[in-house]
């Protein structure tokens, strides 16, 4: 077994653009800057396919063909992607939970483009990066392609099926989402993620050709490995140069390298090429440095193809004892996970959404997110790329058997609607796992690969092995050790009955399948179990080991099986869980669950439809456990008041004999608090002389509480174990003032709420999917003082260029529809998001209760 696990790399395969590209000279060599010379461009490569699809929702029992070419589509809708059509849906109780309350169901997609010149004796195929869910393609009546798994990118070819120039050509696309509880959690419906038209020349890259890795990196140099897949379509033999360029952010050629190719007809091979970057700049966290790697195929000296990929030079390290390094600097990984939608606008999430949340995530210290429990869109991960943060890239949340999608865990439901991808995982599994690793492969954020989520419930053997869940076994899971000996989990396990299959064969596979494709990256899998896996097999197939939930068991862990690393994969998002990480160099770090608020996992919950484990709400609003972790994982002076009555509040108030004190209502409670921030409020309202239990969370040593400039006595951190301070008084109006660091944080008692405090991320905006503006609103009283006690009706009336995306207040209860203008502000907040129709100015007129009190404008 290795001790170490060393790995380095990459960058970012993307989907190809066009590009200015070199000419060439016939022999492999280095050449600088000055010798390159420019020859015309080949044609557009890539070509966005969004905008102009037709979209209807069918019956079940209907079985007509649309696909075919007369099909009526006067009752069809007009959509541009990405389209998730289940977010657009009131929420009702007649759905499950496990699916925010929202429906699946069965969409056609349909759009017409006509056969031009440009496409004549091309290769033309079409690419999909996500399509929820059972997608089948159609191309002139013609099926081209299918894909079962909604998270997987695919691309079919339309080649042989396209009509005579100058003669229109029908995709249609047929999404069937009627087992609507396939996953665990919200997954949208239709074509969420971005779909391109790519055409080349027989004589091409293929989609996903270019792999970059960067086997060795020092401040001096680094030695950048380019692998780029040409394929030969033609019936004759071909000569070309394959050229390789790489320029920095700032446009200049670093370096570049050729090599001359002889090919065979309807031939395929793969051209390796090693390039120096003298004195790269590093990929990190704080400094994302992209490089842009430009492979050229020349012939006669023309230039016929051409692919561009950022990537980033980095070097990171995973050591048994003392953690994880990046760039040579030990760093603890301060993650979160992430499901992949965001709120009102469901899965189909413009690039600008994404962008405020991890900025937000970013700004509290977060320098890793994992993708739970499913590839994500390649725009995604192009942001992390951009912003600096590093990600575990999950594939998968079951195996060979499946999950219980409204239950979690084992399977206790065997109706049709929530048959998911275990039904298929025999058949899919190794397509599904290497074309995202294929696509996903050059991102430089992407520093895992993870292979499996909680699976360990899904086979027989692994829960009664454990010894927790036996009839006479006390105490609970998540923070008690084994209770049985490693010799007696071994015996039971190794004794019992194996079942149709064996998850440590499983997984040695999908491992196998992982280094196939990617040897640069450590494997891991989130385990549920890992008193059992470590045992049985599994862990072998990993190389970094992650604990679900487990940090009870982090030293258990690495006593006894000290031959790999351990971090945590999934940690609720309290104090314990870092302060247990914080004291184990041994522990690479964290993710969180969750970075944000998600839709789903709200089985019989109504009226909630979402989960609220998150820093951030459905909104993107900050939440109390935000400010606890940014006074943990940031540097700079963290002050945030919260308080409640002493009647609901965790503390209670104690008399000494020279102050009254705050106490746990439970002792040492807090090393036990799971999903859920405690039940606190950010305002300074309440009844006169109630008592109130203030909680300030803090970085700073020292804290002063200051009620109407009284001070209240300072206190110091270190003298409370849960890291919040706390005092307790009777309500007075007036100001509540924290000190401490040099700064200050301040709440007021608020009166009825009469305006808004209004907040737009931008004012102006291009015609684009992915470019949006937020609306933040805070509701304020006569004085100018946030009101978050009390809630008014909000409106926002958009002009006819601009498109309100929907509402949101943050609140997982709030079962009104996102597809609306109105909402009912939460802890005096509201959300609306805008896009441009147009190039032309448009505005949002906002109105509370009734009454206009804002215009925002926008210019393009």
């Amino acid at each position: 077994m290795r001790t170490n696990i060393i790995k380095r790399m990459t960058g970012l395969t993307a989907m190809l653009t066009l590009t200015l590209l070199w000419g060439c000279n016939n022999s492999e060599q280095n050449t600088s800057a000055k010798e390159v010379t420019v020859n015309k461009a080949p044609q557009q490569r890539s070509i966005n396919f969004n905008k102009g699809w037709s979209f209807r929702l069918i019956e079940e029992s209907d079985t007509v063909n649309y696909s075919a070419a007369d099909i009526k589509e006067d009752n069809w809708r007009q959509v541009n992607l990405p389209h998730d059509w289940s977010i657009k849906v009131p929420f009702s109780q007649e759905f499950n939970g496990a699916t925010a309350y929202l429906p699946g169901g069965l969409g056609w997609y349909r759009k017409t483009f006509t056969s031009r010149s440009e496409l004549s004796g091309k290769k033309v195929q079409l690419y999909f990066d996500g399509v929820y869910a059972n997608a089948q393609v159609f191309i002139n009546g013609t099926k081209v392609g299918e894909r079962i798994n909604g998270y997987s990118p695919f691309f079919v070819d339309l080649t042989k099926h396209l009509n005579p120039e100058g003669e229109e050509n029908i995709v249609a696309v047929k999404v069937d989402h009627t087992n609507y509880i396939d996953s665990r959690w919200y997954t949208g419906s239709g074509i969420y993620r971005d779909v391109n038209l790519v055409v080349t020349d027989k004589l091409h890259i293929p989609i996903w050709g270019n792999f970059v890795t960067t086997p060795s990196v020092s401040k001096e140099k680094a030695l950048v490995n380019a692998q780029v897949s040409v394929n030969n379509e033609h019936n004759s033999d071909k000569s070309l140069v394959v050229r390789s360029s790489i320029t920095d952010q700032s446009g200049q050629l670093v370096a570049q390298q050729e090599k001359t190719v002889s090919l065979k007809a309807n031939a395929k091979t793969v051209i390796e090429q090693t390039l120096d970057v003298t004195q790269p700049k590093l990929w990190d966290i704080d400094s994302p440095n992209l490089y842009v790697l430009t492979n050229t195929l020349v012939v006669d000296g023309n230039p016929i193809d051409s692919t561009t990929t950022k990537f980033g030079i980095r070097d990171f390290l995973f050591d048994k004892d003392k953690g994880f390094f990046l760039n040579g600097r030990n760093l603890k990984i301060k993650g979160v996970n992430l499901h992949h939608d965001a709120g009102l606008v469901g899965t189909a999430v413009p690039d600008d959404v994404w962008r405020r949340r991890l900025l937000a995530l970013k700004d509290a210290g977060v320098n890793a997110i994992r993708t739970a429990h499913n590839p994500v869109s390649i725009n995604f991960l192009d942001l992390c790329d951009e912003l600096g943060l590093l990600v575990q890239a999950e594939i998968f949340d079951e195996w060979d058997n499946p999950k219980d999608k409204r239950l979690n865990q084992w399977e206790r439901h065997s109706d049709d609607i929530s048959r998911g991808y275990a039904e298929h995982f025999q058949e899919e599994a190794e397509r599904d796992l290497k074309d995202s690793m294929l696509r996903d492969r050059n991102h430089p954020s992407i520093f895992m690969w993870s292979i499996g989520n909680e699976i360990e419930w899904t086979y027989p053997r692994y829960k009664a092995a454990t010894g927790y869940f036996d009839m006479n076994a006390a105490g609970n899971y998540f923070y008690n050790p084994p209770f049985i000996s490693p010799e007696e989990i071994y015996e039971r396990f190794h004794t019992s009955e194996e079942g149709k299959y064996v998850l440590a064969e499983t997984a040695k596979k999908l491992s196998k399948w992982v280094k196939e494709i990617d040897t640069s990256r450590p494997i891991t899998a989130n385990l549920i179990l890992p008193s059992v896996s470590h045992i049985s097999g599994y862990t072998d197939a990993l190389d970094v080991i992650g604990y679900s939930y487990r940090r009870v068991i982090y030293d258990y862990g690495h006593e006894l099986f000290p031959d790999k690393p351990i971090m945590g994969n999934e940690n609720v998002v309290q104090w314990h869980e870092w302060k247990a990480i914080e004291e184990r160099d041994f522990i690479s770090g964290t993710f969180l669950w969750t970075g944000i608020d998600y839709l789903g996992e709200a089985h019989n919950a109504w009226p909630r439809k979402a989960t609220p484990s998150g820093m951030l709400d459905t909104a993107g609003f900050k939440k109390p456990s935000y400010y606890m972790f940014k006074s943990l994982w940031q540097e700079e002076p963290v002050l945030y008041i919260t308080s409640q009555t002493e009647e609901k509040s965790l503390y209670k108030s104690v008399q000494t004999d020279n102050s009254l004190i705050v106490e746990e209502k439970e002792p040492g409670k807090w090393q036990q608090r799971v999903w859920f921030w405690q039940d606190v409020n950010s305002h300074w309202n309440y009844q006169e002389s109630e008592m109130v239990i203030v909680e300030v969370l803090t970085n700073c040593e020292n804290v002063d509480l200051l009620l109407n400039g009284d001070s209240l006595g300072s206190k110091r951190l270190s003298d409370n174990p849960d890291r919040i301070i706390k005092w307790a008084l009777p309500y007075t109006q007036g100001e509540l003032k924290a000190v401490g660091c040099g700064k200050q944080y301040l709440v007021n008692s608020a009166s009825k709420p009469v305006s808004a405090h209004i907040r737009v991320d931008k004012n102006a905006m291009e015609p684009s999917f992915n470019d949006v503006a937020h609306i933040e609103l805070q509701l304020i009283d006569e004085n100018g003082h946030a009101v978050s006690h009390a809630e008014e009706q909000i409106l926002f009336s958009p002009s006819e260029n601009i498109e309100l995306l929907g509402v949101d207040n943050g609140d997982t209860s709030a079962m009104d529809s996102y597809n609306s203008n109105t909402l009912t502000t939460a802890k005096g907040k509201a959300l609306a998001i805008v896009r441009a129709k147009d190039s032309s100015e448009g505005f949002v007129n906002v109105y509370l209760a009734g009454k206009k009190i804002q215009r925002i404008s926008f210019n393009q």
